[in-house]
């Protein structure tokens, strides 16, 4: 088995009222993700270096170190995502429906199976989130 076959991913999935135009901007515009996820100085260009930073724990200095792999406009966001143990990739897909809203599908892969606590830990808190600040943000776009 490979290492790949071995990690383990969370995937989630939300409908979103709004266009996908409006949905990647909370995605990739470093004010509006500030306010839902976390400080950083993110530039939507493939191969940009960046960093997200929060307050420091026990178990995490509070930066991520991140790359962007994919970057394409409205549709999908990838890049990779390092703090501390975790080294995954987080992918945003974006799909406009009929209705004109976004199915934004979200995936944080990567996790090794002996990352029980950081799989845990990281499925809690994008649940909460894209369930909650994201939409925040979203409802207060122009």
């Amino acid at each position: 088995m490979s290492a790949q076959s071995e990690s383990q991913s969370i995937s989630l999935e939300y409908e979103l009222p709004h266009p996908p135009a409006k949905v990647w901007r909370a995605l990739t515009d470093p004010e509006l993700l500030a306010k839902w996820l976390l400080s950083n100085d993110m530039r939507a260009r493939v191969g940009e270096r960046f960093t997200f930073k929060g307050p420091p724990t026990k178990w995490w200095d509070g930066t991520v170190h991140c790359e962007i792999l994919e970057a394409d406009l409205h549709k999908r966001l990838r890049y990779s995502w390092r703090g501390g143990p975790v080294d995954t990739i987080v992918t945003f897909t974006l799909t406009a429906t009929p209705s004109g809203g976004t199915h934004l599908a979200f995936e944080h892969s990567g996790f090794l199976p002996e990352q029980g606590a950081a799989i845990a830990g990281s499925r809690h808190g994008w649940s909460r989130m894209l369930g909650g600040p994201l939409k925040e943000v979203l409802s207060q776009i122009p």
